[in-house]
């Protein structure tokens, strides 16, 4: 790819996900309704042609892939995973992501990958976020769920739910909080951020009745918060903890910027009820803009042309959108 002039928009970086699932098609669809955007897909072209062609939509212009070939690519059936499907899908995020680490893009957007059929090539990380943290060295990371009305950030990820009290600390609760304050100044542009932190219990535990997590983690770490923020001048303002039954309602109606959510449903939920077709996952404390859709790779619906585009489109359009803002 050509050195950029500095006025240029940034490229952003798409990797396709697994080829047998709807990835493909929902690349397709964004860059036909995208048509002058900055972007370069990392994945099988004959894929792209493919899907563009079923479709009826112009396939992205050579200028706009970057070819990443892998044995038995040709054979991937649509709606069937395959090793050869999760070969494809671990190699073009590979790819992409050392064009990010490099500085050939400014932001990637990644299409939806299967955790169970990439496990089976070697992939040996939770999901997109672990791996990209992994890359690019950080210790400090966070998965935040965006859409028009609500932004959540997870404290912990895919953890099972009885054991969320037991790992749960106060500076998993700090660490969501700040880095929240740190992406809504600098890549959200909220000069004074508010972030919300939702309790664990029933009524945040009424005191203790129903709980001593908020009294022993979660207020702790909003004091941790606190003190960070006031170290680093951010003017973010944390509070909480809140009963978790009313607070995304109330960051919803514009209380709040952000919700520091506990564990990985009681964040989601919300998110997806409210903005299930424009909901953004970005993942936060990475040197590179990182966005997706919030949802997966759908084999039951591949190749019969019905993927929905809008939460990739949404991704795209705030993975643009942060990078300019960088």
């Amino acid at each position: 790819m050509p050195a950029l002039p500095a006025q240029s928009p940034p490229w952003i970086g798409i990797s396709l996900g697994d080829p047998a699932g709807i990835g493909p098609e929902i690349v397709v669809k964004a860059l036909a309704a995208r048509p002058d955007l900055r972007v370069c897909v990392y994945g099988e072209p004959h894929v792209l042609e493919a899907t563009a062609a079923r479709l009826g939509l112009p396939a992205p212009a050579g200028d706009r892939v970057h070819p990443v070939s892998t044995p038995g690519a040709r054979e991937i059936v649509v709606g069937r995973p395959s090793l050869a499907s999760a070969q494809a899908q671990l190699a073009s995020l590979q790819t992409a992501t050392d064009a990010a680490l490099a500085g050939r893009i400014a932001g990637l957007c990644t299409a939806p990958i299967s955790k169970d059929w990439i496990a089976r090539v070697g992939f040996e990380f939770p999901g997109h976020t672990e791996y990209l943290a992994h890359r690019a060295g950080v210790t400090e990371f966070a998965m935040m769920l965006a859409g028009p009305r609500l932004r959540t950030v997870l404290a912990t990820t895919h953890v099972a739910l009885r054991d969320v009290p037991r790992v749960l600390t106060a500076e998993d609760v700090a660490r969501a909080a700040v880095l929240a304050a740190r992406a809504l100044v600098a890549d959200f542009g909220i000069g004074r951020p508010r972030i919300a932190v939702a309790g664990l219990n029933p009524h945040a535990g009424e005191g203790g009745r129903f709980g001593d997590e908020e009294g022993r983690i979660v207020t702790p770490g909003i004091r941790a918060a606190r003190r960070r923020l006031e170290q680093e001048r951010n003017p973010a303002e944390i509070s909480g903890p809140f009963p978790p039954d009313a607070v995304f309602r109330q960051a919803s109606l514009g209380a709040f910027d952000a919700v520091v959510a506990l564990y990985h449903d009681q964040g989601l939920i919300p998110i997806k009820l409210l903005h299930f077709d424009e909901g953004v996952n970005v993942t936060l404390g990475l040197p590179f803009v990182r966005t997706s859709p919030d949802h997966g790779t759908a084999y039951d619906i591949a190749g019969t042309g019905r993927a929905n585009p809008s939460s990739f489109l949404a991704a795209l359009d705030l993975a643009v959108r942060l990078t300019a803002q960088r």
